[in-house]
């Protein structure tokens, strides 16, 4: 109903009066003991109560309509539906072949996509709104059961014409000195980047002179020449660019763990199962040594 914002087109949609649905909701509240919509002459909004409730009450539709279509055997005709919480990373540039070759098997099974931060995506797993997510930083958090899948290392992105560009591999001391573009402290990447590099326990002093909230940000700052950029390889170009180099970061060599999340004790439904086991050996089969 909070899609339409309206008791009337809810209604509608579900093939009820809005006095019926009005009744429904009414003795659903009183089921839960707390108002759960906040109703007035303009507008249909949920309530604090509301809002925390929304997502795991999607969550638990979703898994009946999908026990329901699996009992019938409808196979690719049902319209199923997985939902994920994935980095933007791993969303643009792995996601889609690998979504594609499920749908190719499994025709007809919806998506929904939340490409998150990875601190938001945690959340959207933890608090059900997704069945699983793809992060880098769930081994953090007790709550959640972290598969790590792939290493992906951090590496200098800069211009072709420039200086640093010139060989294929670089210490982290050379970058001192340099202007650098990085992401938020408050980010994940940031935190594993920040960890890493303390615990090689070297002294650097790095010039973080401009901050973004978004990786591709970075790279539109690096084409313009304005510095050069750190962020994981899975964010740079994955093929040639005219403009923007990649080198290789060394001493320490620093990666991020990718992997799946999940909330622990949670059930997948089976089209999750499916797609989960799929992603799994497509990630393998693509990053193999």
């Amino acid at each position: 109903m909070l899609e339409f914002s309206s008791f009337n087109e809810a209604a509608k949609h579900l093939n009820l009066s809005a006095p019926a649905l009005s009744r429904r909701i009414k003795a659903f509240e009183e089921a839960v003991g707390a108002q759960l919509i906040e109703r007035t002459t303009r507008r249909v909004a949920p309530t604090p109560i509301g809002r925390e409730l929304m997502p795991l009450v999607r969550r638990l539709v979703d898994e009946f309509e999908e026990s329901i279509l699996s009992i019938s055997d409808l196979g690719g005709r049902h319209r199923a539906q997985v939902t994920l919480a994935s980095l933007p990373t791993a969303a643009f540039y792995f996601l889609p072949r690998v979504i594609e070759a499920f749908n190719t098997r499994y025709p007809g099974i919806r998506f929904r996509i939340m490409d998150l931060s990875a601190n938001e995506g945690l959340d959207a797993v933890a608090n059900g709104e997704v069945e699983f997510g793809i992060n880098i930083i769930g081994a953090l958090r007790d709550d959640l059961k972290f598969t790590p899948l792939m290493e992906d290392p951090f590496v200098l992105a800069c211009r072709r014409d420039h200086p640093l560009a010139a060989t294929s591999s670089l210490p982290w001391s050379a970058l001192q000195g340099h202007p650098l573009i990085g992401v938020s402290n408050k980010s994940g990447n940031r935190a594993v980047l920040d960890r890493a590099l303390t615990m090689a326990d070297q002294q650097l002093d790095l010039n973080w002179f401009y901050e973004v909230n978004h990786l591709s940000t970075s790279l539109g700052l690096v084409e313009t020449g304005l510095g050069v950029s750190v962020l994981p390889r899975l964010a740079t170009p994955q093929r040639e660019h005219p403009l923007i180099a990649t080198v290789k970061l060394v001493d320490p060599v620093v990666t991020r763990s990718i992997g799946l999340v999940e909330r622990r004790g949670a059930r997948l439904s089976p089209s999750a199962i499916r797609f989960r086991e799929m992603l799994v050996n497509e990630w393998h089969g693509s990053h193999e040594p």
